[in-house]
């Protein structure tokens, strides 16, 4: 008989078949693997961390008009299926709906370990060599431009800004990714953001000679 994870698995795979590629099952996998990772030196609810991880994404509100109560919905009626009892469906609904970066204005007082954890493995995933595939992958999926230097990244964004940005892609790098390094939340993910940080900021050196033929 196979376990709520795997069952879980399956459900994500099929859910996502065909989603955009920064944000598909081998996004999800990604965040999971390096959840456990985490999750390994903290003392955590690890089913929590894993179904979190895994079902973070399941209907991501960019690509539903912004509608962040699908992710939750489709959420809670997959895990009743598996019968998981309703505390933990609580404590992965809590992780799901409280994960996104542009919802860090509103983040709650005492976020529980298990959503640090996987709120780290998710923007770990957003820098290094594949933070950049996957934000050209994205900026090219929104059909916006590389890069105008004309135009200034737009810091301080609320969240309507921010979901509404249509900016450049190199501006993302100044609007989020080189801010997720100063917001890890446990020891193990602050030292894994470190050399995807570096990553970054050496890919925007050479992107900018090569840009101004220097």
């Amino acid at each position: 008989m196979k376990s709520t994870i795997e069952n879980t698995v399956e459900f994500v795979k099929e859910k996502l078949e065909g989603a955009e590629a920064g944000h598909d099952w081998f996004h999800i996998e990604r965040v999971w693997k390096l959840a456990r990772k985490i999750a390994e030196t903290e003392d955590c609810d690890q089913e929590v961390v894993e179904l979190s991880a895994l079902l973070h994404d399941i209907a991501d509100p960019k690509f539903h008009n912004g509608d962040e109560t699908i992710a939750p919905r489709i959420s809670r009626e997959f895990l009743e299926s598996q019968n998981v009892p309703n505390e933990t469906i609580e404590k992965v609904l809590f992780v799901i709906e409280n994960i996104s970066f542009k919802n860090r204005g509103n983040a709650p007082v005492n976020p529980s370990l298990e959503l640090q954890i996987v709120q780290d493995a998710d923007r770990i995933d957003a820098i290094g060599a594949i933070g950049i595939a996957r934000t050209f992958n994205f900026g090219g999926f929104k059909n916006n431009p590389m890069y105008d230097p004309a135009v200034q990244p737009s810091l301080n964004m609320s969240k309507e800004e921010y979901k509404k940005s249509n900016g450049t892609t190199i501006n993302h790098f100044y609007e989020k990714l080189l801010l997720l390094k100063d917001l890890m939340n446990t020891e193990k993910g602050k030292k894994m953001a470190e050399e995807r940080h570096d990553y970054m900021l050496n890919f925007l050196d050479q992107f900018y000679k090569e840009w101004n033929v220097d």
